[in-house]
């Protein structure tokens, strides 16, 4: 029989008084197996810390968004936020299933080449586009929403210079009564700005205007501001239709659902407070539904959520470095893994779990990652059992963003696993290693050695 390691007792301060908004503190249940494998045995095989995707969970995802919409919308097209996560393997899972790619940059745009996505299938955002960027999308027939007026001059000089014809849509901004207003990127449709810009396009008869795009905001819950949004998006395609005769193909409305991550400072948990895709697909739907178009020419509606889609599908899974004392007594621990790589700390109040079964004393931790610096913070409280040296422990619903935001800082990235269908663990990108750090750094002669 292995014994049990031992816990010294602790003098602690118990803070009695009214439970809070979510009850008293709960324990947190670990996390000791992703998809059936072991957080032990992928952390022997793999290295820690570790990314971890699952496979299963990415598709059963999909699944029930899509058929949230297609349920109650007979045109329904999702096209995957390469923003969100853009790894080969996780893109050609979406692709997989039916996603077109939806891309804000050049590279992104030249990765969903790579990964076999015709140009047709391809919607191209932003507000950054080089002048090369868009050539390339407009000989590929891509879909390119317009963001300010300067892209719109900009296509409609080099339409005099290609082949084809620039397909478009313009990205609209809107009030949907929540706050912030997001007007940083397209055309207002309140100050007119949204109709001006449809002017100009129709007018030079240089571009195929094909659709209208808008994507109010991030992790929004608000499930009215969509009908909102897709309302006032409606009006403006049958506006559109009878003023210049032109009929709107499709209504992308952005992407933004929230996940189930806690959001810092918010009162209730996502639990109470993430409405599930069916909610996000009746108020979109129905503002659809009713706005009056020819049923023989209804728009195809676009979807471009990302979050929503991936976040639970993610794991990041890592080792207590240390515990410590801080100099007010309460209990510090630090893991192998820090803000470079858990960038959405900076956001979410993420829950981490101990990777193994610990017994239910708990005391109030600040968690800290490896970096020397002080911003290095991925919890500032948080209720934990009494994790030592070497435990480990696994932070769940990680998927969005942290593998595109992630840095080089102090830290190399490392190894990134996908969880097949079949149970089987495969590497999909590699740690980081010095030699990769430096390979395209140029040293002069003189700094030689």
């Amino acid at each position: 029989m292995e014994k049990k390691s031992f816990e010294p007792p602790v003098i602690k301060r118990l803070h009695s008084g009214m439970p809070g908004k979510t009850g008293l503190p709960g324990r947190m249940e670990p996390i000791t197996h992703i998809d059936h494998l072991s957080v032990n045995t992928l952390l022997r095989d793999f290295g820690s810390p570790l990314f971890v995707l699952s496979e299963k969970t990415i598709r059963e995802t999909f699944r029930k968004a899509i058929d949230a919409f297609q349920s109650r919308y007979p045109k329904v097209q999702f096209a995957w936020s390469y923003k969100t996560n853009y790894l080969d393997a996780i893109c050609r899972i979406f692709h997989q299933e039916g996603a077109w790619a939806e891309v804000v940059s050049g590279f992104e745009y030249q990765k969903a080449i790579r990964n076999g996505i015709g140009g047709r299938q391809i919607i191209f955002n932003g507000p950054d586009k080089s002048e090369q960027d868009l050539i390339t999308a407009i000989n590929n027939h891509s879909c390119i929403h317009i963001d300010h007026f300067d892209e719109l001059y900009t296509l409609i000089r080099l339409a005099n210079q290609t082949s084809s014809k620039p397909r478009v849509a313009i990205r609209v901004n809107m009030d949907t009564g929540i706050f912030p207003k997001w007007d940083r990127f397209g055309f207002n449709y309140e100050n007119g700005e949204a109709l001006e810009a449809i002017r100009k396009i129709v007018e030079s008869g240089k571009c195929d205007l094909v659709g209208l795009h808008t994507h109010i905001g991030t992790y929004i819950t608000s499930t009215s501001a969509y009908r909102i949004a897709a309302e006032k998006l409606c009006d403006f395609a049958l506006a559109i239709e009878g003023e210049f005769h032109q009929r709107i193909l499709y209504i992308d409305m952005g992407g933004g659902f929230a996940s189930m991550n806690n959001l810092k400072g918010a009162y209730h948990s996502a639990a109470d407070t993430t409405p599930g895709f069916g909610q996000y697909a009746e108020a979109i739907t129905g503002a659809i539904n009713r706005a009056g178009f020819d049923p023989d020419k209804l728009p195809v509606l676009i979807l471009e959520t990302g979050r929503a889609l991936i976040d639970d599908a993610g794991f990041l899974a890592g080792t207590v470095l240390a515990t410590k004392r801080l100099m007010d007594g309460r209990k510090a621990m630090i893991l192998d893994f820090g803000v470079n790589l858990l960038f959405t700390a900076f956001w979410y109040d993420h829950s981490i779990h101990p990777a193994q079964e610990m017994t239910d004393s708990t005391e109030d931790t600040v968690v800290y990652g490896p970096l020397c610096m002080n911003i290095d913070m991925l919890r500032d409280q948080m209720q934990l059992p009494l994790l030592k040296k070497d435990d480990q422990v696994v932070v769940p619903r990680v998927g969005a963003y942290n593998m595109t935001q992630w840095l080089q800082f102090i830290t190399l990235r490392p190894n990134v696993v996908l969880i097949a269908l079949d149970g089987k663990p495969h590497l999909i990108r590699k740690a980081e290693t010095l030699e990769y750090l430096i390979q395209n750094e140029l040293t002069p002669d003189h700094l030689s050695v």
